[in-house]
């Protein structure tokens, strides 16, 4: 049997790595420019071909992965004489790796499968680095006939495919677990500013917490900037953390769901953000609290 046509589009910091365990696990590949050009290049001398835009990526393929920013993006890519839609390709099957609003991704679906188009999500958990080493967690919302379609290409990045059921509920999943990998994050960097502001050491600090049980995954790449100076230790900004959990709150109001704490969560990002300090790692935010504190950043910006 013919393995499908693949496309990608948006090989930024997760997108490469995921793309280029694509073509080298024998896919064909069809991949969109991107403003950085080194990715790009990279997997062209692996086997990839370029297009310029999302409609002639979607005419060359069975598949089209995206992975961007959120839903202004994807919807962008969807849409308008240069999208996917444009292309009217019967039995074309849309998966979006983005971390989106669902009541976009739902209506993007339904829009789909008007034209006879299948747009399903299968956002993703963990880092660039498994993304390179395709072991990254994904949770797909498909409906079964299309789930087993996609599923030997979401193998090639992903250690952990779960599926979760119909359109829409991935992108409810992730947005669930990345208000809680950000509320570590908040947590920690205020538990970091009492502790410091009370005098005791960020080695004292993590010399307790860094071997009890509530160390995690999470706090080990956390604690790698403020141990180690780490930079690239959990490489997600500070504007996407915003950004997901923004979509969360419009999400939680939407449904009626009680979220006091998600909300202070939100506002820890937004204030960081409102600072000028958007592009900034969500590990970064312990010094940004510190300061608030009156304290020193652990290292310097």
């Amino acid at each position: 049997m013919n393995k499908p046509s693949i496309g990608f589009i948006g090989v930024g910091l997760m997108g490469a790595g995921m793309a280029r365990n694509i073509v080298t696990k024998g896919y064909s590949l069809v991949i969109m420019g991107h403003r950085n050009r080194e990715p790009v290049e990279r997997l062209k001398q692996l086997g990839a071909t370029e297009a310029v835009t999302a409609r002639e990526v979607a005419m060359q393929c069975d598949m089209v992965l995206l992975c961007v920013t959120g839903s202004p993006q994807v919807e962008s890519l969807m849409h308008g004489p240069d999208g996917i839609f444009a292309a009217r390709k019967q039995g074309l099957i849309v998966i979006d790796c983005s971390t989106s609003n669902p009541v976009s991704t739902l209506a993007l679906a339904q829009t789909a499968g008007e034209r006879g188009m299948h747009f399903v999500d299968a956002p993703l958990g963990r880092t660039p680095a498994e993304a390179e080493a395709g072991t990254l967690d994904t949770m797909v919302g498909a409906d079964q006939a299309t789930f087993d379609k996609i599923k030997p290409v979401l193998d090639c990045w992903a250690g952990n495919v779960v599926h979760l059921g119909p359109v829409g509920l991935g992108h409810k999943m992730k947005l669930i677990n990345n208000f809680i990998a950000m509320g570590y994050a908040a947590l920690f960097s205020e538990a970091l500013g009492i502790a410091r502001k009370a005098g005791l050491s960020t080695e004292q600090f993590h010399s307790v917490i860094g071997s009890s049980r509530m160390r995690n995954g999470f706090y080990d790449t956390f604690m790698k900037w403020t141990m180690e100076g780490d930079h690239n230790a959990h490489r997600f900004t500070i504007s996407n953390a915003h950004k997901d959990m923004r979509y969360l709150s419009s999400l939680a109001n939407e449904i009626g769901a009680l979220h006091p704490i998600q909300s202070m969560v939100k506002n820890s990002f937004a204030g960081m953000e409102a600072a000028g300090q958007a592009e900034r790692y969500v590990p970064m935010l312990a010094d940004f609290v510190a300061t608030l504190n009156g304290l020193p950043p652990s290292h310097p910006a």
